[in-house]
């Protein structure tokens, strides 16, 4: 390891912008995680919703993702991105705190709790859309890997904690009140992120005065035409798919019904299983840089949906069907960071600037959008042939998506360096489409 690789996370440690930024993320992370617990509360214990205006509630949260690509494509043309960021974050807190201030004056109703989940999906869809270019100048290009994995290590870290610190406020504070604390937790990163100091360029000028849907398709294509990103949105698109085909809801109803697992004994599971991630984001640019980014990245691919295998195969006493869930957990949470936390570097590393939103938000629709799809087709296939078979199904199904990776150039990129020899071709450059 060169000396310079060896300073590289001291080099962040110092960096007093990446701290703020990275303060301002990992605030609002543990924010989610109360708010995640606290909406289906307040929509069952104050409005008897039922299982299927739940379920309704949490698709909403994903839904927006399906404009992604026109957002993209209208964030693209705004030069600051950090302004976009913090008005995304003052969205949520505003939006989030209309739910106290209506459960106060006894107001509250399950249209509110729609449209919160709506408007806190889309500005975070917002913000994600904008994430792309603003970190690309914030990181030096050295230190992808090693800012994504700080970055990723707090959000598992709030996985971890977050759901007992959740239940701790909703039990003692009761859930509307809970969320009052998302709202602080999304104020506080608007303050951190609104402080972070970044140059960025002018956006690019555009002598054909493209429309908004046209520089939308303009990101698209771009996205098939580039050898990398074609085959991960292949890859991360599949793994999403058939990981939402055995998705958690069906994971837990395997176990409580098939398994004979009680409600504890799989929330112990589930919380051991979570340190996976979090070891996960901590190795990742170790490995990274001993097997290389590539390589890293189609093991992360095959471990993040191959361990659902282990909870389908599972039987025996005990302590062996709830050791089989807790290894599936954990497994899988260190495949995804693996898998997201080189990705993501890789592609901040190949989009150039002038294209970063618009490919942010067409990657987002296509590998976004296939996540309820996935859900639902799980639902009907656990109908069809049953709980143990949709999740093989899931954890096959995921696992061969390594194969949109191999025949790729991704494999063979080891470390992200200006000698980098995958970089946007003349094939891949965005060019006026016909109408």
């Amino acid at each position: 390891m060169s000396a310079a690789e060896q300073s590289l996370p001291a080099s962040l440690w110092r960096d007093r912008r990446f701290r703020r930024f990275w303060a301002g993320q990992s605030i609002s992370q543990f924010g989610d995680r109360i708010t995640e617990l606290a909406l289906p509360l307040i929509a069952v214990g104050a409005l008897r919703a039922s299982a299927g205006q739940v379920a309704l509630l949490t698709a909403l949260v994903w839904t927006p993702n399906l404009l992604a690509i026109v957002l993209g494509a209208w964030v693209d043309h705004h030069v600051r991105k950090r302004r976009l960021m913090v008005l995304a974050d003052l969205l949520r807190a505003a939006v989030l705190l209309s739910l106290p201030a209506a459960c106060l004056l006894g107001a509250v109703t399950l249209g509110q709790l729609y449209a919160v989940a709506l408007l806190t999906g889309a500005a975070g869809v917002l913000f994600n859309t904008a994430y792309s270019p603003f970190f690309a100048h914030l990181v030096p290009r050295s230190s992808y890997v090693d800012a994504n994995s700080k970055l990723s290590a707090s959000r598992s870290a709030s996985y971890v904690a977050g759901p007992a610190i959740g239940g701790a406020l909703v039990q003692a504070l009761t859930a509307p009140v809970a969320v009052v604390v998302d709202a602080l937790t999304f104020l506080a990163s608007a303050v951190l992120v609104g402080r972070v100091s970044v140059d960025e360029p002018p956006a690019a000028p555009d002598p054909a005065a493209s429309s908004l849907l046209r520089r939308a398709r303009e990101g698209l294509v771009f996205v098939v035409r580039h050898p990398v990103l074609r085959a991960s949105l292949g890859c991360a698109a599949t793994v999403n798919f058939f990981t939402f085909v055995a998705g958690n809801g069906l994971v837990v109803l395997f176990a409580s019904r098939n398994l004979g697992l009680t409600a504890g004994v799989i929330g112990m599971a589930f919380g051991i299983g979570a340190t996976g991630s979090l070891l996960g984001a901590v190795i990742a640019p170790k490995i990274s840089r001993g097997l290389g980014v590539g390589r890293s990245i189609v093991v992360g691919a095959v471990l993040f949906p191959a361990p659902i295998a282990v909870t389908a195969a599972a039987g025996g006493p005990l302590w062996a069907r709830a050791g089989a869930l807790a290894v599936t957990e954990f497994l899988s949470g260190v495949g995804v960071m693996l898998f997201d936390v080189n990705l993501n570097s890789l592609q901040a590393d190949v989009i150039p600037d002038g294209m970063r939103s618009r490919v942010a938000g067409a990657y987002g629709t296509i590998n976004y959008g296939l996540r309820p799809v996935g859900a639902v087709f799980g639902g009907l296939l656990a109908t069809l042939v049953g709980l143990r078979a949709t999740l093989l199904i899931g954890a096959v199904g995921g696992a061969l998506s390594l194969l949109w990776l191999l025949p790729s150039p991704i494999p063979g990129i080891h470390s992200l360096t200006p000698d980098n020899p995958v970089a946007p071709d003349s094939d891949t450059e965005a060019r006026p489409l016909p109408c």
